[in-house]
């Protein structure tokens, strides 16, 4: 028997959409209410959406611009929320373009900032750092000038803020993650004040919100951390669906379109 379009769309996604991801839903669309996701994608068709960060969102994109045909976009959530956008939304013709490095911080952002974002003239920019200003003072602790603290980390993702929104139609906020779910746990519970710096931003500059870490403990709950990737940081496929599902639900997509 041949599936529906809507069916299919489950089994891709992994799990009964109408159940979503549960209790980590409202926190994951944050600053966009379920109602308001109802009320259709909000990116408006054509519009260039242009995503940067480090690693994570890299996973091997083409360089100097990371867009186009086979690898080109990555390996990773980004191309993952092309494919949904392209499948289920062919007739918007959303272009979408991966501009994340490998090891950056939000200091390595701002230093490439005007040539690797508002260069390329986005209508949307989302944003996801914090991985490594976080684990640089875990794994590297006695070279501190490569550690960038709240206090900077908060500044200058502000400055970056700023300097976009009054250039794009609309930004997207992610926090940073670790995949670990004890919250006691160092690194883990210094990621969640770097979220938590994200989620306050967000607030104050009223710029769409994703708490990727509530998902992820979402599937923690039976899922061995070890299990979606060895150093907690880099997810696989399944972690990379994780983080898709939260863009695109952050950004109004609709599942039974």
């Amino acid at each position: 028997m041949s599936m529906t379009r809507r069916r299919a769309l489950r089994y891709v996604a992994g799990a009964p959409l109408a159940a979503g991801l549960g209790s980590a839903a409202p926190a994951a669309l944050a600053a966009a209410s379920p109602a308001e996701g109802r009320k259709g994608l909000k990116l408006a068709p054509r519009s260039k959406l242009v995503m940067v960060g480090d690693s994570i969102t890299d996973a091997g994109r083409a360089r100097p611009v990371g867009e186009g045909r086979g690898d080109a976009i990555g390996k990773g959530y980004v191309m993952m929320v092309e494919a949904l956008l392209g499948a289920v939304y062919p007739d918007q013709w959303i272009r979408v373009v991966n501009q994340g490095t490998s090891g950056n911080t939000v200091r390595d952002l701002k230093a490439r900032w005007q040539a690797d974002v508002l260069d390329l003239s986005p209508d949307w920019v989302s944003v996801m750092i914090g991985t490594n200003d976080v684990w640089r003072q875990f794994d590297s602790p006695r070279q501190t000038e490569t550690h960038v603290l709240v206090d900077e980390y908060e500044r200058t993702l502000e400055e970056l803020v700023l300097a976009t929104l009054p250039k794009v139609k609309g930004l997207v906020l992610m926090t940073p993650f670790y995949i670990e779910p004890n919250r006691a746990d160092p690194m883990r519970a210094a990621m969640d004040r770097y979220g938590a710096v994200v989620r306050r931003l967000a607030e104050k500059h009223h710029t769409l919100f994703v708490d990727t870490q509530a998902p992820f403990d979402e599937v923690l709950k039976t899922r061995y951390p070890a299990s979606i990737n060895w150093d907690r940081v880099h997810p696989d496929y399944v972690g990379s669906m994780v983080l898709a599902r939260a863009f695109v639900d952050a950004i109004g997509f609709d599942w039974t379109r």
